[in-house]
């Protein structure tokens, strides 16, 4: 069997936590800053996690 490939665009995008858990960044934060609230905004910029439904499709892309 040849090995399993990483995919590009995911290993740009999600990173692994020390306990197994992904994260991801928030959309939303790339332009049309003027009308969203500081509030908002401030929220966009920290690191979220992946939904529990949506991890194993991205342990797949990740190839873990």
């Amino acid at each position: 069997m040849p090995k399993m490939k990483t995919n590009s665009s995911a290993k740009k995008r999600f990173a692994l936590t020390g306990s197994g858990k992904i994260k991801r960044k928030h959309a939303y934060k790339r332009h049309i800053l003027t009308k969203k609230e500081k509030d908002r905004k401030r929220g966009l910029a920290k690191t979220g996690l992946v939904c529990a439904a949506d991890t194993p499709n991205v342990k797949f892309m990740l190839a873990i």
